[in-house]
Parts: C-alpha cells; sequence; structure tokens
C-alpha cells in the first residue's frame, strides 16, 4: 500500500495564518514528501467552501511542484468536469503531463455541492451524462484528432496540443461515494478515489463490489483518504489531533448538509447517509472518527495497525491528510518524518 499525501488546502481560523503561508507551506510539504519517498501528491479542486478549502486552481499549484520535485506524482483530486468544457481538461492533463515529465495522476468526478453547480450554471441533475460525455472526449484526446457529436458537445477534427507523456496516456481515476457510482466507474475501467464522506465499513462494501465489477486490463488501483497524524508519542498526538480533525470534519459536514438536506436528482443515494449524518451532528470527536475508520492518530505501531484494515481491503494508495490540513506546519512536517521512517516501511515490506 503506497502512502500518498491529500490537500484540501484549508485555512483554520485557529491557525491564523494567511492564504499566502497556507499555500507555501503545502508546497514545502510536497517538497519534503518527495524526499521522503511519499508516491503522490493529490491536490482537490473545490469553488465556495471557505476555510475548508482554498484549492480552487489544483492545477496550478501542480504545475509549480512539477519544477520543483523530482519523483513524486502529481495527483489532480479531482477534476469536477460537469464545470468544465472538456477540451479544457485535456489540454490541463497533457500540459501537466509534460511539464511533469510524465507524473501525473488524473482524477475526475462529478462534484457534489449545490453552490458549485449554480456558480458555473450547471444542473445536478445532468451530472452522469456530463461526466460520461466529458470522459469520452478526454479519452478520445489521448488517441489523436477527436470527433465527437453529442448532447452537450460537439468537436471537429480538433487535437490537443500538447500531447501527454505516458503512454498510451496519464493514469485515470473517478471519485465515488455511492455504491452504484463504484460499479460503474469499475466498469469504465478507472481508478477509485473513496473519500472520508462515510463510514470505512460502507466504503469496504463499496470497494469489494468494484473489485467484482472491474473491467480493466491491468489490475484496479484503489485510493482511500483519511485524516493522519502520527508521532512517537501516541498520546501527543492524540492531544493535537483532537481539535485539528474535529474542526476538519464539521467543515466537511457543513459541506455536504445542502445535498443532503435536499434529494437533488442523481444524488438520491446521499440520503443513505442521513442516519450517519445525524450521529455527527450529535457530536463529531476523534473516538467517533476513529471507530467508524475516517481518521486516526497515534504513535507508529498504532498507527500500523490501524492502518492494516485499509490494505486488507484492497487499498493501494493512502491519500493521507496529515493532520487533516488543520495543525501547524511543524508537526505536519513532523508527521510526515514519522509516518516515512516507522510506518510506511511497514507496508511496503
Amino acid at each position: 500500500m503506497q502512502f500518498d499525501l491529500f490537500y484540501e488546502i484549508a485555512l483554520p481560523p485557529q491557525l491564523a495564518l494567511t492564504e499566502t503561508q497556507v499555500y507555501h507551506n503545502v508546497i514545502d510539504q510536497a517538497v519534503l514528501g518527495d524526499a521522503l519517498g511519499f508516491g503522490c501528491a493529490w491536490f482537490v479542486e473545490h469553488h465556495a467552501m471557505p476555510a475548508y478549502s482554498h484549492c480552487s486552481k489544483p492545477e496550478l499549484v501542480l504545475a509549480a511542484l512539477s519544477q520543483l520535485t523530482q519523483r513524486i506524482r502529481l495527483g489532480l483530486a479531482i477534476v469536477p468536469l460537469p464545470y468544465h468544457h472538456p477540451i479544457h481538461v485535456a489540454e490541463k492533463i497533457a500540459t501537466l503531463d509534460v511539464l511533469s515529465q510524465g507524473r501525473l495522476e488524473a482524477g475526475i468526478g462529478r462534484g457534489f455541492a449545490p453552490a458549485e453547480y449554480a456558480l458555473f450554471g450547471r444542473e445536478m441533475r445532468d451530472s452522469r451524462a456530463l461526466v460520461d460525455e466529458a470522459l469520452a472526449i478526454i479519452r478520445a484526446s489521448f488517441s489523436g484528432k477527436i470527433n465527437h457529436a453529442g448532447s452537450n458537445f460537439e468537436v471537429r477534427d480538433f487535437e490537443v496540443a500538447p500531447r501527454v507523456v505516458q503512454t498510451p496516456h496519464p493514469p485515470l481515476w473517478s471519485a465515488a461515494v455511492s455504491p452504484d457510482s463504484f460499479v460503474r466507474i469499475a466498469e469504465q475501467g478507472l481508478n477509485v478515489l473513496a473519500g472520508p464522506f462515510k463510514p470505512w465499513f460502507m466504503v469496504e462494501s463499496d470497494i469489494a463490489a468494484y473489485k467484482k465489477a472491474w473491467r480493466g486490463e491491468q489490475a484496479p488501483r484503489i485510493g482511500m483518504s483519511i485524516a493522519l497524524l502520527c508521532l512517537r508519542d501516541g498520546k501527543r498526538a492524540r492531544e493535537i489531533a483532537r481539535e485539528a480533525f474535529t474542526w476538519f470534519y464539521r467543515e466537511l459536514l457543513k459541506t455536504t448538509t445542502p445535498v443532503l438536506e435536499k434529494l437533488y436528482p442523481s444524488y438520491e443515494h446521499f440520503a443513505s447517509l442521513g442516519r450517519f449524518r445525524e450521529l455527527m451532528r450529535l457530536g463529531i470527536n476523534l473516538k467517533f472518527l476513529e471507530t467508524f475508520g475516517m481518521a486516526f492518530a497515534g504513535s507508529p505501531a498504532e498507527c500500523i495497525a490501524a492502518l492494516e484494515r485499509y490494505r486488507a481491503a484492497g487499498v493501494t494508495n493512502l491519500l493521507c491528510g496529515i493532520g487533516a490540513g488543520a495543525v501547524e506546519h511543524a508537526i505536519a512536517r513532523e508527521s510526515m518524518e514519522v509516518i516515512a521512517a516507522e510506518v510506511m516501511p511497514h507496508f511496503t515490506a
């Protein structure tokens, strides 16, 4: 199981940092991750989510990192296709692959925030159709000239420049939340990215269904994002994580509440999370998050024991939100160094 880095680029008020400071801290951490042997640095794309995520243009961050790193791969997690023209996305993917000399991991998805859909003039009911058609155009771009006539896009005799470096193209991933999304993604031959939207036991079942439905030529890759803080003193890790993790997951609940409270067409599956949402509202805390497999804090030995569940279920990429992006920069660096020295070797042996 590979250990990756995962960034929302949060701006927790308790840290009293500017956006400039946070961006430079994140870049410094990704450069450190390159030196320590982390596999990939993933960045989200979100809009209109103050505090929770200030990462609106992840491709620019990845472009900067492509020139500051040598080995670590660089991941888009994810590009919400309904907000973008697929030609722009294809050009973005190709340019980043060129700049990074073939180190790009390209994630796509639907997005989940009604405010974002309203901002970009899209309807949530159209999300699946938009994603399927955009994905077809993006895949066609890797092979040469595109000729496509669909319900939402028409492209005639067009070839994307530059061309991707990787053969046949950068690895493609898709975000998934609902059980049927995991199956659809597997049938499309896409690697899957699972997030902290629901308890691990539900995600574990989804992963099993995904593996059973897999139609790709190579073995599937399965990414799981969690909040993680690992320090040599496990008690200290838990004390620091208690406030940081609680803040982050409360902010996450705020971002998902609109789609949970109103059953938007094609997002009805979020209703199945209603009971879990009510539990979160009663009290998000570290014990709650660890019990449901959404986060963990502890010593190296404790982290190894807790993270084994993900490897056993088939997770190939553990996307680590170090300190949930809500701890001091020095502590995040310290945790990364401990993970690299004392946790990662166990999972690569």
